[in-house]
């Protein structure tokens, strides 16, 4: 199972979309999409929504991997 910041990579790739085209797309601000994809921050559940839409992600996997960090790091 991927992390929400494999995943963000991963999508970000795929899409050929750097993390202020990203941004553009979503009205999230580019720091913050840098951060997600860095692992540090988690993004809101309004957030996870915007990315998934963004990414052509299911927002099933965006959800899960965004829980799977919060749940290992105890």
């Amino acid at each position: 199972m991927a992390d929400l910041s494999e995943l963000l990579q991963q999508g970000m790739r795929r899409r050929h979309l750097s993390a202020q085209a990203l941004a553009e797309r979503t009205g999230i601000r580019t720091p913050r999409i840098r951060v997600f994809a860095q692992g540090p921050v988690h993004p809101t559940q309004a957030e996870l929504t915007e990315l998934a839409a963004a990414l052509a992600l299911p927002l099933p996997e965006i959800l899960d991997a965004a829980r799977t960090p919060q749940a290992t790091s105890a």
